[in-house]
């Protein structure tokens, strides 16, 4: 499967928005939006993101947005993030979509957050050279409880 970011479109947001509201993806992200089905508070949300320092992309799966993939915060704290669609899972898709986002930030350190129990983002991070540096907690909004989270670090 051939795996590209490109910069977000317009056209993305709803794709963004169905994934986002995917009860088991959800879960999995467990940091989230308190309600992922607002949609105004979606739409402001990506507003902020595309006026903002973040450096957003589309992933594309053989030519089909299959998630996003961006990189934000201050310089020395800047943070990964990627979502994948479900139906995509486990086929190598999130993997090569960090390492193309990697490729495309040579600044480090980076950082990533996951819960903890997220053992399928873990591994990807980890692949991609993160490592797990810091444990924490904080509350879930998915899961609608406070629960373990690590930190992970990819150094220069």
């Amino acid at each position: 499967m051939d795996v590209v970011l490109r910069p977000v479109h317009d056209s993305d947001l709803p794709v963004f928005y169905r994934q986002l509201n995917d009860p088991e993806s959800l879960r999995m992200a467990a940091f989230t939006p308190a309600d992922p089905a607002d949609r105004d508070a979606f739409d402001a949300h990506w507003k902020r993101i595309r006026a903002s320092s973040a450096v957003q992309w589309a992933v594309l799966a053989d030519g089909d947005v299959v998630g996003s993939a961006a990189v934000y915060g201050e310089p020395g704290e800047r943070e990964v993030t990627y979502w994948v669609d479900r139906a995509y899972w486990g086929q190598g898709i999130a993997t090569a979509a960090l390492r193309a986002l990697l490729a495309e930030t040579p600044e480090r350190p980076l950082y990533a957050r996951a819960a903890a129990d997220n053992a399928g983002s873990r591994r990807v991070l980890e692949k991609c050279g993160f490592r797990v540096t810091a444990r924490t907690s904080g509350y879930a909004n998915a899961r609608g409880e406070e629960i373990d989270e690590v930190v992970l670090t990819l150094e220069g």
